[in-house]
C-alpha cells in the first residue's frame, strides 16, 4: 500500500485535493462541465522554525486548512453558479468596504469568516460545556469528576451537531463529495489506475479525514482537562480557550501517526473517527467520482509521488 501525504476536502459541487505545495479544486460548473483550478499553497507559517516542531506545526497546520477552507468553499460556491443571481445586490457596508480595501477586500472576507468560524466552535465546544458541566458539580465527587462530565458533554455536542447537519439536503451532496474524495485517496494509496470504476469499489471511510481528527480533538481535550482542575468557573473557561491551539496541536500528531502505521493500536485510535465517518461521508455518483479524479490528477502533475 502507497502512503501519501494528499489530502483533501468537499466542497460545493465538487473536491479539493491538496499536496505539499499546492491544491487542485475540480468544481461542476452549472453547465455540466469539470472546472478545474490550482493554487500554490501561501504557508504564512513557513518562515518560523518553532512551527516545524511537533505540536507546533499542527497548529499551523489547522489554521492554515481553515484559511484554505473557508476560500475554496467560496470560490467553489462561486464557480458552481451559487452566485451569479444577479437581483441580489451588495449591501450598503460590503460595498463600503469593496471601495475602501478594492482587491484586498476578498482577503479581508476570508480572515474574518475564519475568525467567525473559530470563535464559533470554540464557544459551542469548549465554552458552553464548561457552563453546563458546572451545572452538575454539586453532585460530583470532585473536580477531576466535572472534567470528565464537561468532556462527555462536548462529545455529545459534537454528535448532535453532526446529525443535524447531516438532515440537510445540501449538506448530504456534500457528503457524496466527501465520500468521493475518500475513495479516490484510497485508489490512488492502493496504487490503482484512477478510473471511476476502480474508484467506485473503495471505501469512502480514511484514517486521515477531517472528521476523525475533529473527534480526536474531543477525545484529547477530555484528557488534557482532566489534568487542569479549579471550580472557578472563569479559570476554566480561560483554561479552555488558551489550550484549544495545544489540543490541536496533540490531535494533528495523532492523526499523522494514524495515518502512517497499519499497527493493531492505531486500528483501536481510528475506530470511532471511522464510525463517525459513516454520517459524514455517503456513497457518490459517476459525476462526483469524475470530479474527485479530476482534483487528484491536478495535484499529481505538480506534485507526483
Amino acid at each position: 500500500m502507497r502512503m501519501t501525504n494528499i489530502g483533501g476536502q468537499a466542497v460545493i459541487e465538487g473536491v479539493m485535493m491538496r499536496g505539499r505545495k499546492m491544491y487542485a479544486m475540480a468544481v461542476r460548473t452549472p453547465e455540466g462541465s469539470l472546472c478545474v483550478e490550482k493554487e500554490p499553497i501561501d504557508d504564512v507559517f513557513n518562515k518560523s522554525k518553532v512551527f516545524k516542531f511537533p505540536v507546533f506545526r499542527g497548529i499551523a497546520a489547522f489554521v492554515q486548512s481553515l484559511i484554505i477552507g473557508v476560500k475554496i468553499i467560496m470560490r467553489s460556491a462561486k464557480l458552481a453558479g451559487m452566485e451569479d443571481d444577479e437581483d441580489i445586490k451588495p449591501g450598503r457596508f460590503e460595498m463600503y468596504l469593496q471601495n475602501k480595501f478594492g482587491d484586498k477586500f476578498a482577503d479581508i472576507l476570508i480572515y474574518f469568516s475564519v475568525a467567525v468560524s473559530l470563535v464559533f466552535s470554540i464557544g459551542l465546544f469548549f465554552v458552553l460545556p464548561v457552563f453546563l458541566g458546572s451545572l452538575f458539580r454539586p453532585v460530583l465527587p470532585g473536580t477531576w469528576a466535572l472534567s470528565i462530565v464537561e468532556g462527555l458533554i462536548r462529545i455529545g455536542i459534537f454528535l448532535l451537531y453532526l446529525f443535524l447537519i447531516s438532515r440537510m439536503k445540501e449538506i448530504q451532496r456534500v457528503f457524496q463529495y466527501h465520500g468521493a474524495e475518500h475513495k479516490t485517496i484510497n485508489c490512488f494509496e492502493h496504487d490503482e489506475e484512477l478510473t471511476v470504476e476502480n474508484v467506485k469499489k473503495h471505501t469512502r471511510l480514511h484514517k486521515r479525514c477531517g472528521t476523525s481528527f475533529l473527534l480526536i480533538v474531543m477525545i484529547i481535550s477530555m484528557v488534557v482537562f482532566f489534568f487542569i482542575r479549579t471550580d472557578t468557573l472563569w479559570l476554566r473557561l480561560i483554561s479552555r480557550i488558551v489550550l484549544v491551539p495545544f489540543v490541536a496541536g496533540i490531535s494533528y500528531e495523532v492523526i499523522k501517526w494514524a495515518g502512517r502505521s497499519e499497527s493493531p493500536i492505531v486500528k483501536i485510535v481510528s475506530a470511532p473517527g471511522l464510525c463517525l465517518q459513516k454520517i459524514t461521508t455517503a456513497e457518490p455518483d459517476a459525476g462526483q467520482i469524475e470530479a474527485a479524479i479530476a482534483a487528484m490528477k491536478g495535484v499529481l502533475e505538480d506534485e507526483p509521488e
